[in-house]
């Protein structure tokens, strides 16, 4: 347990309690975290990514609770690229921050109640109210919220005594114009608090991983990689790069009839049926599609084959209640599929998948491996995934995706 060391006994008694032990990201990361320094953590689906980056600020929040009454200010703003991803986080901490506060009653300590609240755009007025009236003590946002907080004046002073940001997902954002929309916010973020945060990166894929850090830590210094230790343990940004490499059940799905550049309609009849077929030998299937259009109406075949009580669709344009309700009824094992846009690429808890289907090309490496490690979401598991491609280009593509993810 010569990770845990530098925690509170509270706290290491309640991670011993919970988990046998800590994971490759989290041994590597917490010395790192805990001396102040960034890090970018780029570690499999399922590696205790997030309690990597957390642990250490519950810690210090704990800590400060101990030695006097915790303040009712913002330490932590937890950045993440979408609204569904913030809820469930905050849902994932409160367990343990619950637990931990029993963990301090059993070692008769004080109580320290440490508060998490969601700022996205599905936030109601009253709640935002009071939020800027008494401030979390970790802030759970998006990108885009993360900016109208900086912009508003009652909201930029809630944000001025936070010392660490968190950036989940960052590869979702890095290369594109939210992602330089969100760099302006970090150093705006700065600026307002006076001083440098300290800010942690996490993400399952990112390569080239230096230029993902460089984004991160903006204009500091040049990140250094770690792998099997610390060679440099006074760098300003480390890179603790647990692997990409996990073994995959992958293939591609090809009709019977060929395959033209437009799919004929008896083809897109075998599709729905292969698919019905697909879900039906499995316990919970996670199919992806490109358009929220293709998500309708592949939900409306697959529901007059296997039921519309076993599946749903989940993308942007549904409420937030239904959404939340499609993850939900997925998690407790109430639906049998669940068809998606890319809302449910990233790393929503959304239990146990055993398989995920692609419709289409995903266009990319990166968001291929992304979807199909939805499945097998823990460590020992092998993610399953078959790939329908609807055109002959997209064939092409599709089978040299594959081949690339066994490079």
């Amino acid at each position: 347990m010569m990770p845990l060391s530098g925690f509170h006994p509270a706290v290491v008694r309640w991670f011993g309690a919970r988990f046998t032990a800590p994971t490759e990201p989290q041994r590597h990361a917490w010395p790192v975290i805990q001396a102040g320094r960034d890090a970018l953590i780029a570690a499999p689906t399922g590696s205790g990514k997030t309690f990597a980056a957390f642990l250490a600020a519950i810690d210090s929040l704990v800590r400060q609770g101990l030695n006097g009454p915790l303040q009712d200010e913002t330490q932590v703003v937890y950045v993440s690229p979408l609204k569904a991803l913030s809820n469930d986080v905050q849902k994932n901490l409160s367990e343990p921050l619950a637990e931990i506060r029993r963990t301090l009653e059993q070692l008769r300590l004080p109580d320290v109640a440490i508060r998490t609240l969601v700022r996205t755009g599905d936030t109601p007025g009253a709640e935002r109210q009071a939020m800027v009236k008494r401030p979390p003590h970790i802030l759970v946002t998006t990108p885009e919220s993360l900016y109208l907080l900086l912009t508003a004046e009652r909201s930029r002073a809630m944000l001025r005594t936070a010392r660490t940001v968190i950036v989940d997902e960052i590869h979702a954002v890095a290369r594109d114009k939210r992602g330089s929309h969100l760099a302006l916010s970090l150093e705006r973020l700065d600026h307002l608090a006076g001083r440098r945060l300290q800010r942690i990166g996490l993400s399952a894929t990112q390569k080239p991983i230096e230029e993902i850090a460089r984004f991160l830590i903006g204009n500091a210094p040049r990140p250094t990689t770690v792998r099997e230790s610390f060679r440099t343990p006074h760098a300003p940004c480390e890179i603790i790069d647990a692997g990409h490499a996990r073994r995959l059940d992958l293939a591609l799905e090809i009709p019977s009839s060929p395959l033209e550049a437009v799919m004929a309609a008896e083809v897109w009849e075998e599709l729905y049926d292969r698919l019905a077929q697909l879900i039906g030998e499995h316990r919970t299937t996670l199919v992806f599609v490109n358009t929220r259009r293709l998500a309708e109406r592949l939900t409306l075949h697959l529901s007059e084959r296997i039921g519309a009580e076993h599946i749903t669709s989940h993308h942007g344009s549904l409420s937030k209640e239904k959404r939340l309700d499609a993850e939900q009824r997925l998690k407790e094992g109430k639906l049998k599929a669940l068809v998606a846009t890319a809302s449910l690429e990233l790393g929503i808890d959304i239990g146990a998948v055993d398989l995920v289907c692609q419709i289409g090309s995903t266009r990319s490496i990166a968001t291929l491996l992304q979807r199909v490690g939805r499945s097998g979401h823990h460590l020992e598991a092998i993610p399953k995934g078959r790939v329908f491609p609807l055109s002959r280009d997209e064939l092409i593509e599709c089978a040299a995706l594959l081949r690339a993810t066994r490079g």
